[in-house]
């Protein structure tokens, strides 16, 4: 498996990997990160290190993705880069992304902790901006436990990002235990202890080997969820683009609330007293206390993610899940849909 840079930095996870690559692009307090409202609290919480601002946009209209236009809005002499994050394993349409950022000299930092491995128009992501952020964590196509990475084709970059990530050290910290150098070192800035542990590491090679099976067995189950559930008109199914690879970490529905008059969260608690577990990905951050007393943020101003969020459900999915635990998740689905769409 090869994410397609020339450069990669291992770390102790993909919030690591985020921090030490706004870090490498220089951001600093009072600059700009444009990011998507709809994510996890990482993409976010890492501009906020530097006491710079999350500048947070809308999703596209019925989807998880940054709306390229709202990024163009958002943009400001204070903008410095610009976080795209790859949802459920999608790639975002990142043309109109890279062209924004070529024509102002912004940077591209992704998110990536969903999209291992995925391609976009042929090309690995892990390669189509300046850097780009993995995650190893337990749920992951490729797993170390806990861990990340950061890939680059930018030398540059790339020594930085591994120079901060322990401790600051000289490169010949790295190899100080061996017969190579001498045990001497200079600590260069101040850093962080972010790099990502042996057996950790030891893990990550073994899976490896099995991340290409893996993502074959995850989008196996995706196109029988899709089939199972084709004929209900209540649950609106995820598509995949012909420009994209899909990861398929997440398999997430959304609710058809012209159909269903039942909300999101109740069908939720239907799945639940059905044995089936499911879970919610993401409460856009505009919807968060920190983002509305830190940052002014309000409830109603990112109407595409907030119609994205009321609707989904992430559905269990996992490369050993059986046909016959999956044909019990659409069963599930099919009573609710037959108890309330009447």
């Amino acid at each position: 498996m090869n994410a397609g840079a020339r450069h990669a930095v291992a770390l102790n996870s993909c919030t690591a990997a985020l921090h030490l690559a706004l870090a490498a692009i220089g951001v600093k307090e009072g600059d700009e990160v444009i990011l998507p409202t709809m994510t996890f609290a990482a993409t976010g919480e890492v501009v906020v290190y530097f006491k710079a601002r999350p500048v947070l946009v809308d999703c596209a209209a019925d989807s998880f993705h940054v709306n390229p236009f709202a990024i163009q809005k958002a943009i400001t002499s204070k903008t410095k880069a610009i976080l795209p994050v790859h949802f459920a394993g999608l790639p975002c349409e990142m043309s109109p992304i890279l062209e924004i950022s070529r024509a102002l000299g912004l940077r591209i930092i992704e998110d990536a902790a969903h999209a291992l491995p995925a391609s976009y128009r042929g090309k690995m992501v892990g390669a189509l901006g300046d850097i780009t952020c993995f995650s190893f964590y337990a749920t992951k196509t490729l797993t170390t436990g806990e861990g990340g990475m950061a890939t680059t084709d930018d030398p540059g970059l790339a020594q930085k990002i591994r120079l901060l990530s322990l401790h600051g050290l000289s490169r010949d910290a790295w190899k100080r235990y061996t017969a190579e150098v001498s045990w001497r070192y200079e600590i260069l800035e101040p850093g962080f202890k972010y790099n990502l542990g042996d057996m950790q590491a030891a893990m990550g090679l073994a899976q490896l080997a099995k991340c290409e099976i893996m993502r074959r067995l995850r989008a196996r189950l995706a196109e029988r969820y899709q089939r199972l559930l084709a004929p209900l008109d209540a649950y609106l199914m995820p598509s995949v683009p012909e420009y994209a690879q899909h990861a398929w970490h997440l398999f997430v529905l959304r609710v058809n609330d012209s159909v269903m008059p039942i909300s999101r969260d109740r069908v939720i608690v239907e799945l639940k007293q059905r044995g089936i577990k499911t879970s919610v990905h993401f409460i856009s951050l505009h919807l968060h206390r920190l983002y509305q007393q830190l940052l002014g943020y309000e409830p109603g101003q990112f109407p595409n993610a907030e119609k994205s969020f009321e609707a989904s459900i992430s559905l269990p999915m996992y490369p050993d899940m059986t046909d016959f635990e999956q044909d019990q998740v659409a069963e599930a689905l099919y009573e609710i849909a037959r108890e309330y769409c009447r």
